[in-house]
């Protein structure tokens, strides 16, 4: 990888939260009683935590100031009119109804949308995604070109669709049996790449002669949205705002997790033009939510949402943010680690396999590899790989894996420092050079979907 230097922060540090060391003996001691499951270590045992980037981003002070203008009225409150007003500024619809966070926002879309045994084509759903496709009965398919596949390879939007792929599915299948297409900006299934504007705007047009909706899951679009700035001809000059509206206008709504470009610790939305689609939502919004213009969230939350969706544009917080993640996969890359390649935006991405050659798949090396880096170094990270999203082959007996066998070290926003991303590297460095005694796993007991979430593991 060319030479990288992280961007001095463009913000400082006001309030600190202390970290808290564990012995190898502890932690021993606490993956036994976890199951071998990282998500069943309780936070306060974790030293680096790198789970997710989903609702663990430190908020700005301004985003603390807005919290205490929070109107808890239980309907029409202030702080709704001030999110709808960020929301329609960047994404240009009509329709703006608050959920508690994505998933909330995928389930009540699909609920409306998504019919037992139809389709919805994605570049590669994530897990939660995936799942509210196909507890409708439905099938989640994936469709993202095929370097995607190649984690060597340079391509600088491996998060495109594949337009001949999805062409080709649509005719098959019939464009009445599919529910909707989706695309994930950026994938976080797939490394974390992103999608250029160019194949946004070929799947809109495929989508729009066949009279399909088009949705996008939008939870990070702003880096997207700097990729796009970065790396595709044309918008060198444009500002993060003006590419993001430009990417939204060719799609018919779009769901996201505020938690993680949003800058907050909870919340999500749908956000779309169709009116009386919108009308269906804000029903399926209020058994479960609340009412649409609070959506599950406490008028502080809307606020925090609104202001947040507007810093998160800021470029040299953007350049400083993807330097960072970069950074750390370069320190990794010079160690001879096996990691994704381009770096994306949120996470580096190990390429577990190729780490743990010893470790067939049937023994699942990515989840591995994440129980040795917490009981090495008390960081926590998540598998991307067999025990998300494998699948049962025809016959029942045994599982069909992923391509793609990762664990994502995902960074959290304004949390971690140089020298946090430094011992992280130094941890799987040291890791790296005594890989042969990792060892395999076996799964005891899972509960599905989502099995990742409550699975225990024993060792091989």
């Amino acid at each position: 990888m060319a030479e990288i230097k992280m961007p001095m922060e463009p913000f400082r540090i006001k309030v600190v939260e202390p970290t808290h060391k564990t012995s190898r003996e502890e932690r021993e001691e606490i993956l036994r009683k976890a199951g071998l499951n990282v998500f069943n270590i309780p936070a306060e045992k974790v030293t680096i935590d790198l789970l997710t980037d989903s609702g663990t981003s430190a908020m700005s002070d301004n985003q603390w100031a807005g919290m205490m203008l929070g109107d808890e009225s239980y309907a029409g409150s202030k702080n709704f009119f001030h999110l709808e007003n960020s929301i329609k500024g960047i994404f240009g619809f009509s329709h703006v109804i608050p959920t508690h966070q994505g998933r909330a926002a995928e389930r009540i879309l699909f609920e409306a949308l998504v019919k037992e045994g139809y389709y919805v084509p994605n570049n590669i759903h994530f897990d939660t995604t995936r799942a509210n496709v196909e507890v409708r009965g439905a099938h989640a398919v994936n469709l993202a070109v095929d370097e995607v596949y190649d984690p060597l390879s340079d391509h600088p939007f491996k998060g495109n669709i594949d337009t001949e792929k999805l062409e080709k599915f649509i005719q098959e299948n019939g464009k009445e049996k599919i529910s909707l297409v989706m695309m994930t900006i950026t994938n976080n299934s797939g490394g974390g790449q992103p999608v250029s504007l160019e194949n946004i705007k070929k799947v809109s047009g495929i989508c729009r002669n066949y009279g399909i909706p088009f949705y996008f899951d939008a939870c990070r679009f702003a880096e997207n949205s700097y990729f796009i700035k970065k790396r595709e001809k044309g918008f060198a000059e444009k500002s993060i705002l003006d590419i993001a509206r430009e990417t939204f206008s060719f799609a018919d709504g779009a769901t996201m997790s505020a938690k993680k470009d949003a800058l907050v610790n909870i919340g999500g939305f749908v956000t779309l033009n169709d009116d009386e689609l919108a009308g269906k939502l804000k029903k399926l919004l209020i058994i479960s939510e609340g009412f649409p213009t609070y959506g599950g969230l406490a008028g502080r939350d809307l606020e925090a949402i609104s202001r947040g969706l507007e810093e998160i544009l800021e470029e040299d917080f953007l350049e400083h943010r993807i330097a960072q993640v970069h950074y750390l996969g370069k320190l990794l890359d010079d160690a001879g680690v096996p990691i994704y390649k381009p770096v994306g935006g949120h996470a580096v991405y190990i390429l577990a396999d190729k780490f743990l050659l010893h470790i067939s798949r049937d023994q699942y090396p990515g989840w591995a590899l994440t129980v040795a880096l917490f009981r090495e170094s008390g960081v926590r990270t998540v598998e991307i790989g067999g025990v998300m999203f494998a699948k049962k082959d025809e016959k029942g007996e045994g599982e069909i894996f992923p391509e793609l066998e990762l664990v994502r070290l995902a960074i959290p926003r304004r949390v971690y420092t140089a020298s946090h991303i430094h011992y992280v590297a130094d941890a799987l460095k040291k890791l790296f050079k005594n890989r042969e005694k990792i060892k395999g796993l076996k799964i005891v007991s899972q509960a599905l979907p989502l099995r990742h979430f409550t699975v225990r593991m024993e060792e091989i």
